[in-house]
């Protein structure tokens, strides 16, 4: 008898751990099913929200990338801001604004590096023209090859918007914070009222130097001033901390803003991005966290004059600048010599500038001299003596195109 009750009470032990184990393999089914749901959830919803982009497919075999360069665990992008009241972003537009963008695959970082403008860069036509003139000549293609040459970098997509987009977005996050200058204050002001008037928004004036929440045609006048104190390198700055407000505001933001955002701004906004990769970024946004900043090139002579190219900003020796770039953007990969391609550009531009690297730049520093805090040499971004040749109005030839180059961007802003 006391066998019988012993067996029982081993076989209801027995029962009660398979409904047990039933039970946690129903739920872990039901986990998975409710994970694989919501992901197919995400990727139906940026399917949706995918064609509202301008999409530019780039043919990929006609992005040039030099001989050795081949960057592992990073993605790099090419970001253009375009000066277009029409939201035209191809060719013909002028993109004032270039930023390269790193992201590390595995941490996450993203690391961002202005392209000034005015540098004096070997375009794919062999000529030597600003930075900026490439994307005015051939449109993003062109410009992330002449990127990828003169800078050993391997660029396949990109991204452009006008500031009219740039104005949305910011109105649809509550503005942006920011503390302003008299200067800077001063100069807002004079040229707000063609930046509202651009994207069909109220111009509003600001009272002085302040930390004011700036509306969107106020953050983007802030970001394209130029005509002041440290010139275009000041300006790229006031770019950079823009877009690090807009990033912490979006990344923190509700999913019912992002859909108005999206819905808003994405259809002016230009980009060779394919639906697979747009999801493969998407499913990891909110683990992305902003790193540093900086502006190149880091070792520069400004007001130097180049024929049909007007004013320029020349490095003091590319080669070198470039390799202090990968530096920055990709900290963890192992330090190396730049391509033979940018060694020949170093060298042309030396002798075609006369600009050549003073010794002093490559001594060995002493502790605590020579470097910024984010690696980038004392006279970088922060310089402010040179101007890079703002108050000219340069008239550069434009290549292959056979259409002047007039760089109305050097007037900071077409007056009224």
């Amino acid at each position: 008898m006391a066998r019988r009750r012993e067996l029982a009470a081993i076989r209801a032990a027995k029962a009660r751990k398979r409904r047990r184990r039933k039970k946690r393999l129903r739920a872990a089914i039901i986990f998975i099913e409710t994970f694989i749901l919501i992901m197919l959830m995400g990727t139906a919803y940026v399917m949706a929200k995918y064609d509202k982009f301008q999409r530019v497919d780039i043919d990929k075999d006609n992005i040039e990338v030099n001989e050795g360069i081949k960057l592992e665990g990073y993605t790099t992008i090419a970001l253009f801001g375009g000066d277009s009241r029409e939201g035209q972003l191809e060719e013909g537009t002028h993109a004032d604004t270039i930023i390269i963008v790193s992201i590390d695959n595995d941490s996450k970082e993203i690391r961002m590096a202005s392209i000034y403008r005015d540098t004096l860069l070997k375009q794919m036509n062999d000529t030597y023209r600003k930075a900026n003139n490439a994307y005015f000549v051939g449109g993003p293609e062109e410009a992330i090859n002449m990127l990828n040459k003169n800078l050993d970098l391997d660029i396949e997509d990109y991204a452009t918007v006008d500031f009219k987009a740039m104005a949305d977005v910011v109105d649809l996050m509550g503005g942006l914070e920011m503390t302003v200058t008299d200067a800077e204050a001063e100069m807002m002001n004079k040229y707000i009222g063609e930046t509202a008037k651009a994207a069909g928004k109220k111009a509003n004036e600001l009272s002085g130097a302040g930390t004011y929440t700036l509306d969107g045609p106020q953050a983007v006048t802030y970001s394209r001033l130029r005509k002041l104190e440290g010139g275009d390198y000041k300006r790229t700055e006031r770019q950079r901390e823009v877009i690090k407000k807009l990033f912490e505001k979006v990344t923190a933001t509700d999913l019912a803003a992002i859909n108005e955002i999206i819905d808003t701004v994405f259809p002016q906004v230009s980009t060779s991005f394919s639906l697979k990769k747009i999801i493969g970024l998407s499913t990891a946004l909110m683990e992305y966290r902003l790193g540093d900043s900086t502006g190149f090139p880091f070792d520069k002579a400004d007001g130097i004059t180049y024929p049909e190219a007007g004013d320029v900003v020349v490095a003091q020796g590319l080669a070198e600048n470039v390799k202090e770039l990968h530096e920055f953007l990709y900290p963890d990969e192992p330090a190396k010599e730049v391509s033979d391609t940018v060694q020949m550009i170093s060298e042309e531009i030396a002798l075609e500038t006369g600009v050549v690297r003073p010794p002093e730049l490559d001594a060995e520093p002493e502790d605590g001299e020579g470097e910024t805090p984010d690696g980038g040499s004392e006279d970088g971004e922060d310089n402010e003596e040179g101007s890079s040749g703002d108050d000219t109005e340069d008239t550069e030839d434009s290549g292959d195109t056979g259409r002047p180059y007039v760089d109305t961007a050097d007037a900071e802003f077409v007056e009224e």
